[in-house]
């Protein structure tokens, strides 16, 4: 039977916007609301503890507000959380590291994949365990790129600042040297990357710049377009579908600065969402 109700999306700021751009292209019928944590991002220095709590709170919210499903679309939250997460509410709940480890495996023709990633997800290894799952021959080298959600968050996706700060974050994957002439992350040549993931929905908002760095031989892929794939497939197995001719609503909250946020948005989907709302968690400092 069908159901009307929105699905919800949840991220530690901006980056989940790139997950949302993607599943409305695929399911335009379907009404969906958005929460930001923009206030406590980026969850990727946090503890496990702190991003289990977050994440809970994030969940409360969008339960509350009667969502049929749910998309954790923070890589870290996904990595660190889920479980927890699909323990403690009653829809379906789908993250975006299974997805993005899927495209990657799919994607290189060396079995060598490079995945860029917040300190928790790689800390967690969960796209080393999802990429192992999908192909035990592939070669996962992960790489902690702090540097680039707070970039993203503050607005900035190209310019100087963004190309210089893109290019210390992957200069150990590709194989730069340091001052010293020492590599920096020291990969054996036969062990280069033909493919780089993009293991935080933040970085999609980078991937112009981050292609340009990677250069031609390097496939970059992200988890956007696999996840609204599964999406569609978790709302037609479960006969969770919006009615036929349905007139989708769409509603985006954030915890944080509502300026910077729908700046992001209205990159992504212009007029769509012509009103952005604050909301305060409970629990939340």
């Amino acid at each position: 039977m069908p159901d009307g109700r929105p699905i919800g999306f949840f991220d530690s700021g901006v980056g989940g916007l790139t997950v949302l751009r993607e599943v409305i292209r695929r399911l335009p019928a379907e009404s969906t609301i958005y929460l930001g944590d923009n206030a406590r991002a980026p969850y990727g220095p946090r503890s496990d503890g702190e991003v289990i709590r977050f994440s809970s709170e994030c969940l409360d919210e969008l339960a509350g507000r009667d969502v049929k499903a749910i998309v954790v679309a923070c890589n870290t939250a996904s990595a660190v959380a889920l479980a927890d997460l699909r323990r403690r509410y009653p829809v379906p709940i789908l993250g975006v590291v299974r997805p993005g480890a899927s495209a990657a495996v799919l994607t290189t023709r060396t079995r060598r994949v490079g995945v860029i990633a917040t300190q928790a997800t790689v800390r967690s290894r969960a796209y080393f365990q999802a990429i192992k799952d999908e192909d035990p021959f592939v070669e996962v080298y992960e790489h902690a790129t702090p540097e680039l959600v707070p970039m993203v968050e503050r607005g900035v996706f190209e310019g100087h600042e963004a190309e210089a700060t893109v290019r210390r974050a992957l200069a150990p994957l590709l194989g730069e040297l340091d001052d010293r002439g020492d590599s920096v992350f020291p990969l054996p040549p036969s062990a280069t990357v033909d493919t780089l993931l993009l293991g935080c929905t933040h970085y999609p908002l980078l991937a112009p710049l981050i292609g340009s760095v990677a250069g031609p031989a390097i496939a970059v892929v992200d988890s956007a377009g696999a996840t609204a794939s599964a999406l569609a497939h978790l709302l037609e197995v479960n006969g969770l579908g919006a009615p036929a001719g349905a007139d989708p609503e769409h509603a985006q909250y954030t915890t944080g600065d509502l300026a910077a946020f729908r700046h992001t948005a209205e990159r992504l989907f212009g007029t769509l969402f012509p009103s952005i709302a604050p909301v305060a968690l409970a629990g939340a400092a």
